[in-house]
């Protein structure tokens, strides 16, 4: 079986979600965001499905729909319930045996340090399900430092990390990211103008030989 490809990101609010769809579409893989805090503004699920144009993938339904926009364990926390690892490890190993040999990309929920329940982060997430990683980086005023604050904690926990995808196209720093952390860089994906399925279809079609 493929391992997961979990796609996680050095902040919030960095592009994961569309860097996901474009990724999703560049391996035709299946697509599971397991929690997913807030949708008042729709799920992530619903708007990588708005963004895709094979009809290969498969959208996973999500282990935790919280409604609270905030950070996992204090939304799971409001509605007096506790996000297990074991829980959405189970799910995936039942995802898995049903969907066998397929690339699955995974999206997080902000960045690695992000807390789930009261003992463990998303990086224990990624580490349950031995997934490799793709990171994204967006680049802005203090990138820099959240990026390689993000590649120390992947080398301290010994992630599989397969590297860089650079959103927003900020100035030009992104080799040194590269050359600083030792992780190579997959894409650099410009800021979209109209986010449409061609556009996601053009970047999925530049990204999926650096991808195999």
């Amino acid at each position: 079986m493929n391992p997961p490809i979990f796609v996680t990101g050095i902040g919030t609010g960095v592009g994961k979600t569309v860097i996901s769809a474009i990724l999703t579409e560049a391996l035709e893989a299946n697509y599971w965001k397991p929690i997913q805090a807030g949708f008042d503004d729709g799920t992530d699920k619903q708007q990588v499905k708005s963004l895709i144009t094979n009809n290969k993938t498969v959208f996973f339904e999500e282990v935790y729909t919280l409604n609270l926009p905030a950070s996992p364990h204090i939304a799971a926390r409001a509605e007096n319930i506790s996000i297990n690892t074991t829980v959405i490890k189970e799910s995936f190993k039942e995802l898995q045996n049903k969907f066998a040999n397929t690339n699955v990309i995974i999206e997080g929920a902000g960045g690695l340090l992000v807390p789930i329940n009261e003992r463990e982060f998303v990086l224990d997430i990624i580490k349950s399900l031995q997934a490799k990683v793709v990171l994204v980086s967006r680049n802005y005023l203090g990138s820099i430092n959240h990026s390689l604050l993000t590649a120390e904690v992947c080398k301290m926990h010994n992630l599989d990390v397969l590297g860089w995808v650079f959103n927003d196209q900020f100035m030009h720093y992104e080799e040194e990211i590269v050359g600083w952390s030792g992780y190579k860089k997959i894409a650099s994906i410009p800021l979209a103008k109209n986010l449409t399925k061609e556009w996601v279809k053009q970047q999925a079609n530049s990204v999926r030989q650096s991808l195999k």
